[in-house]
């Protein structure tokens, strides 16, 4: 059985960008407090962009792989025009139904303003689910101001967290929590 994994999914158009380090630092949050050794690694979407559209691009088609393998993906997107990007829809329109099934997803958004603490919650959340995806707590909603210590926000937001992710990752397959 291979090990547990992580997977931080950045929809950021920027390589490198802020809500990728926002993303793999979820990610390793989430890793270190429920799947002891688990695995984390990163798709950004910004590196696969030029072959987003190409049919049976090699890079895509194992980025797709990886987070559908996952136990845990973390799902980090900048609000863009009140929602999340095109380039992390694209990237998801890619599956087909249910392809997410099982998949623990954790939506986490990067704002400027708090204003859009409902992105992840309104736009992101029926996405993911209708992927099948499992996703059990509020999406984390990160504003700029927080980017240079996200230890508090991380903290405050496995205060409410911790036990649903916990008890879905605790139940057996085909055993809803």
């Amino acid at each position: 059985m291979p090990a547990p994994s992580v997977v931080a999914l950045v929809g950021n158009p920027r390589p490198g960008s802020r809500t990728a380090g926002a993303a793999r630092a979820l990610a390793d949050f989430v890793a270190a407090r429920t799947l002891d050794g688990a695995e984390v690694g990163t798709v950004d979407l910004a590196l696969l962009a030029p072959r987003l559209f190409t049919a049976d691009a090699p890079d895509v088609g194992e980025a797709r792989a990886a987070v559908a393998a996952a136990d845990v993906v973390v799902v980090a997107t900048p609000v863009h025009k009140a929602s999340f990007t095109g380039l992390l829809k694209a990237f998801l329109d890619g599956y087909g139904p249910d392809a997410l099934a099982g998949v623990v997803a954790v939506p986490l958004v990067v704002s400027g303003d708090p204003r859009h603490a409902l992105v992840g919650e309104v736009h992101l959340r029926p996405v993911l689910v209708e992927l099948g995806a499992l996703v059990p707590t509020r999406s984390l909603t990160v504003v700029d101001a927080d980017l240079a210590d996200l230890g508090p926000v991380l903290d405050r937001w496995w205060e409410r967290a911790a036990g649903p992710l916990s008890r879905v990752l605790r139940a057996p397959a085909g055993v809803a929590s």
